[in-house]
């Protein structure tokens, strides 16, 4: 196999697993493959893949391994016997998991001389091969860099930073911004949907919207690194009042307001800590910390 399409293994073959093989395939790596159910295998020896035996023959046959399985005692179970036999190779674990989970991980990498590379998956196995999905990695620079050919046949490979905790962090956090915004979608959905209108019809509408936030997000970030807020767009006493009307129209129209009531809790507790002439992006000193009394 040619230099620039080095042998890879995959270890656990669920829904995701099949999908990272197949990608690694696609692209012409020499792809070895394991799972406790050898018989997950059997497309993707069709189409030229090895099966192994066992995970330690799996890990032997390539230099870089990646493992994406239930989660970290999946991992542990699988791989704490056998840790002799990645020494002196790369460990790219896919499992979802805790940022403190993957900090132990690396930990225990170190101590059997793996290069460790931690990840997070930001696509579903459909997407898994398309170069515009981002797959977050987060561990030592030079194994990001000599593996990252190889990664890029998965996705798009953003290298976070040096902490092995951080893609774990990240995918948490984007995460909690996916369901809330698709959330605050729904919520719309079923208040214009109260007047007949379809979501088909909606959702347009709404994606141009989402254009605008983004904006919003790229302005409120060095306001929050700095930690000053300045008002000259849209203050938290206008957000307040604002969301009062979103409130009313949901109300007269039976639909559940849990989200937005809790949005301008969020509010209140920033215009009572002193924010209500500053710009929404303040909100973030009061979610920093829990509510009194929550």
């Amino acid at each position: 196999m040619h230099s620039d399409h080095p042998a890879v293994t995959v270890i656990g073959l669920g829904s995701m697993g099949l999908a990272l093989a197949s990608a690694l395939l696609d692209a012409g790596h020499a792809t070895t493959v394991w799972n406790r159910s050898a018989h997950k295998a059997r497309p993707l020896v069709d189409r030229g893949a090895r099966l192994a035996a066992s995970p330690e023959e799996a890990i032997g046959a390539s230099p870089l391994t990646i493992v994406c399985v239930l989660d970290y005692g999946v991992l542990h179970a699988l791989l704490d016997p056998i840790a002799g036999s990645l020494a002196g190779k790369a460990l790219v674990n896919l499992t979802s998991g805790s940022p403190e989970q993957a900090q132990e991980a690396a930990a225990w990498a170190r101590t059997h001389a793996v290069d460790y590379l931690d990840g997070a998956i930001m696509t579903t196995p459909p997407g898994v091969g398309d170069s515009g999905m981002m797959f977050l990695y987060s561990g030592a620079d030079a194994v990001f860099a000599a593996h990252r050919p190889a990664l890029a046949a998965l996705g798009d490979p953003l290298h976070l930073g040096a902490d092995p905790g951080l893609a774990s962090l990240y995918d948490a956090a984007l995460l909690g911004l996916m369901w809330s915004t698709l959330t605050g979608w729904l919520h719309g959905t079923a208040l214009v949907g109260a007047e007949r209108t379809p979501a088909t019809a909606f959702t347009p509408v709404a994606i141009r919207w989402l254009t605008a936030v983004a904006g919003f997000l790229a302005t409120y970030a060095p306001q929050v690194d700095a930690g000053r807020y300045p008002g000259d767009d849209a203050t938290v006493d206008v957000q307040i009042a604002a969301i009062d009307h979103l409130l009313h129209a949901a109300t007269a129209r039976g639909i559940d307001n849990a989200l937005p009531e809790l949005l301008k809790s969020a509010m209140e507790r920033a215009k009572a800590a002193g924010h209500g002439s500053d710009s929404f992006a303040s909100v973030i000193e009061v979610l920093k910390s829990p509510a009194v009394g929550a």
